[in-house]
């Protein structure tokens, strides 16, 4: 049976996906009602985020913290920052903005696959057989979507392509960081956030140029800043601490079923009926990982830990 702890960052888990498949269906209002380029957009919303969190962090006296970590744990975070946010986040706004919202997520539900062999050599954590047969029904509910008619482009493959890749080294880094280092999450999430929204600001400037957005750009910007990134980046830390890498991967992709819904509904991506039976099947395959929560324990010096 899954511990209080494990349980509770579960459902805090899935409640911020909710949040992050909502931003899926503003970024690409934001994009196709708006004068804003797909790079120098995320840049601004991790930026502003990432003030968010500095403030919040001064009112709670958390610099202190700062100092305690020393220099080889912030280039941790720093590096964190890099693959979780500026490479992670940057590709899914090139993706989104260059192919169905859907399409993109199917690509990033091979997240776990991934995740679990890496967790496996890097971090000692096995799967349980329930998770390995999730693993594959999402694999297979992929494969039935991508028989049918995607939408997809190039550019937007390719970026989610990139998406995947360190999407999949961001979810064990952040593991591994989150175990290893101890900080308080609001602390670990200002420092990566802030070195992510650099890089994706100073790349946006360069590739694609300054341009000043509408009210309704900066109104979703605002939400996604404060709402769905600052508050939601904290939580999804915080929930890191008691969840495996491979049970928050996992987690992490309900949001195919959260987008494909939100497309639907509001951005007119009506899926065929075999893509429908796909996302069913893997969300079959979702349920089944998640169902063994808290049976997943990291090894330490070759014995299993209890949490």
């Amino acid at each position: 049976m899954p511990s209080d702890h494990t349980t509770r960052a579960a459902l805090l888990a899935v409640f911020v996906t909710i949040l992050w498949a909502s931003s899926w269906v503003l970024i690409r209002i934001g994009l196709d009602s708006n004068d804003l380029q797909p790079i120098g957009f995320a840049g601004m919303r991790y930026g502003l985020a990432a003030v968010v969190l500095w403030v919040a962090m001064a009112r709670r006296s958390a610099p202190s913290g700062l100092r305690s970590l020393g220099q080889s744990r912030i280039l941790e975070l720093a590096v964190l920052g890099v693959v979780f946010y500026a490479l992670t986040q940057g590709s899914q706004f090139v993706a989104i903005a260059n192919q169905p919202a859907a399409t993109t997520s199917l690509v990033l539900s091979f997240t776990p696959l991934l995740t679990a062999l890496v967790a496996a050599l890097t971090l000692g954590e096995r799967m349980t057989p329930i998770q390995v047969a999730g693993t594959v029904a999402v694999a297979g509910g992929a494969f039935l979507y991508f028989t049918g008619s995607l939408g997809a482009t190039v550019v937007g493959m390719t970026a989610a392509l990139v998406g995947l890749g360190s999407n999949t080294a961001s979810a064990v880094l952040g593991r591994g960081i989150n175990r290893r280092v101890g900080a308080d999450p609001l602390l670990v999430t200002t420092l990566s956030m802030s070195a992510g929204a650099a890089i994706l600001l100073a790349v946006g400037a360069a590739l694609e140029g300054l341009s000043m957005p509408s009210v309704q750009a900066v109104a979703i910007i605002v939400w996604l800043a404060v709402v769905n990134t600052a508050w939601a980046f904290v939580l999804w830390n915080r929930s890191l601490v008691h969840l495996p890498a491979a049970t928050s991967a996992f987690i992490n992709n309900l949001m195919l079923v959260e987008i494909a819904v939100l497309a639907w509904l509001f951005l007119d991506e009506r899926p065929s009926v075999g893509q429908v039976a796909a996302i069913a099947v893997v969300t079959v395959g979702v349920v089944a990982g998640t169902g063994a929560l808290g049976t997943t324990r990291p090894r330490v010096n070759g014995v299993r830990r209890r949490r």
